[in-house]
């Protein structure tokens, strides 16, 4: 029997959808094709622990596993939750009608539960773009991903919850986040406030002045002088970021995960790199691109 599953794969910081095809035949076997790194690979032993602890098995066939399109490469283990519901789909463990209606991503522990994945943001706004009834992912991803309005974004501890909502016994809910609530009510919190600076008069200033017309600034002085103080500082008297900033950052926060249980970021964010520090380090890159 032939399924077909939907992931995503993100490319700098924007989604791809990934097509997985998992055909079932007879014979004996487990072959995944579709340029998949070992991470990928891995992926049957994760399942098979994972689908044996609860109460599930892989089917003693021949698996034939295409993710396409099969130029690009897939990489990470954010696949496992996609191939093992397509396998179990496939299989007859599971009903396959509603499956392909869905985006499904993330890493399945031996135990059956979800560990995050990156690009949750990216993957969400593409799932939306084409037209996808909802998304599983993992539930420490929730928060950012249901900031795409419009899209039912599922958050999921274990692959059980996902098999009880295909097989219709589960009693499982969308998040819903209102974004630019959440934006408004993030707005004022600030983790460093210029305000706490006492003295400093003279660099106070110019540190105001920069800020104001958006000017570069250069801080010297001895160590302790307070020069990183005041840098981290400076976000603080910008201006408030709008909400399509927010989104902006907020993805790109998202695709080098870096987002720790938080929805929307709101605070332009502050960096303090090394002086030996690469190019690529600062401003990104690599063969398949991520953000510095």
């Amino acid at each position: 029997m032939l399924v077909k599953v939907y992931g995503s794969a993100v490319f700098g910081v924007d989604a791809t959808t990934i097509t997985v095809e998992v055909n079932i035949d007879k014979g004996v076997g487990y072959h995944l094709v579709g340029l998949p790194d070992n991470a990928v690979k891995e992926s049957s032993y994760r399942i098979a622990a994972a689908l044996k602890n609860n109460g599930y098995s892989l089917p003693v066939k021949k698996i034939t596993i295409n993710m396409a399109p099969a130029d690009l490469r897939k990489e990470g283990s954010a696949y496992d939750l996609t191939l093992a519901i397509g396998i179990l789909a496939a299989s007859g463990q599971i009903k396959s009608d509603e499956v392909s209606n869905y985006m499904i991503m993330g890493e399945v522990s031996l135990d059956g539960g979800l560990q995050p994945i990156k690009g949750a943001l990216s993957i969400a706004i593409k799932a939306k773009e084409e037209g996808y009834k909802g998304f599983f992912l993992p539930i420490q991803n929730v928060k950012e991903a249901a900031i795409v309005s419009g899209l039912d974004v599922y958050g999921i501890e274990n692959v059980l919850q996902v098999i009880d909502f295909f097989e219709g016994k589960g009693n499982l809910e969308p998040t819903i986040i209102n974004a630019r609530e959440e934006f408004y009510k993030e707005l004022d919190f600030l983790e460093h406030d210029f305000s706490d600076v006492k003295g400093q008069e003279s660099i106070k200033r110019c540190m105001e002045i920069a800020a104001a017309g958006g000017h570069n600034v250069i801080l010297i002085g001895p160590p302790g002088s307070g020069k990183t103080m005041l840098a981290k500082r400076l976000p603080s008297i910008l201006p408030p970021m709008t909400l399509r900033e927010a989104l902006e950052t907020t993805k790109i926060h998202s695709v080098a995960g870096k987002i720790k249980d938080a929805g929307l970021m709101t605070q332009r964010p502050f960096r303090s790199p090394h002086h030996t520090a690469s190019s690529v380090s600062l401003v990104g890159g690599g063969s398949y691109p991520q953000p510095g």
